[in-house]
């Protein structure tokens, strides 16, 4: 997959001012953003999160997930240290889309778990790829990374795509009664470190 740098701007948020920087894949045209703060090329491992677009987390607060608080978190994190980027990708719905998504919280609804759901509509629990962070990192300077994940699976994802994970930091945060089953699905059937 070959990634396009498209622009980059200065962006200011409730947590610091951030650098935002446009991505596009060639051949899908899908876009990708990373925010960056404090001086990442200096050849030091830069603290990181890969975060799949949530809408409904992110955008609406939903607390289905802990999309959005693992969002806010990782943007504290990097703002905290003054330095790190977040890799904020278009992948919703772990890769099923967003009206997909809508319809694997119809299945939640009736009693699947979020794994079953995406299977009974026909998709692997998780369809997400990483192979455009490899472009978007070394276009930042970046080729060490501390990466923000409870998930081991992704760790794996982003080595066999050539970028050197020095540190797993876990990101705990956003349980609560609405996701309990949720997180405890991730644990028990995605390998998720809780």
């Amino acid at each position: 997959m070959s990634i396009i740098f498209i622009a980059s701007s200065k962006l200011p948020t409730k947590h610091g001012d951030f650098l935002i920087h446009a991505f596009e894949e060639s051949e899908s045209g899908q876009e990708h953003i990373a925010l960056s703060m404090g001086n990442v090329a200096d050849g030091q491992p830069v603290l990181i999160r890969v975060h799949s677009e949530c809408l409904t987390g992110d955008g609406f607060g939903s607390l289905r997930c802990d999309c959005g608080p693992q969002l806010e978190a990782a943007m504290q994190k990097v703002a905290q240290e003054q330095r790190g980027v977040i890799l904020y990708l278009r992948q919703e719905g772990r890769g099923i889309g967003l009206v997909n998504k809508v319809r694997a919280y119809a299945l939640q609804d009736k009693g699947a778990d979020t794994v079953e759901a995406n299977e009974q509509l026909g998709f692997a629990p998780d369809l997400r790829e990483y192979s455009m962070c490899e472009d978007m990192l070394k276009h930042l300077g970046i080729h060490q990374v501390r990466l923000m994940t409870n998930n081991p699976l992704k760790v794996a994802a982003l080595e066999q795509h050539g970028i050197d994970v020095v540190e797993r930091v876990p990101l705990m945060t956003g349980r609560n009664p609405h996701n309990d089953q949720y997180l405890d699905t991730k644990e028990e059937k995605m390998g998720h470190l809780f």
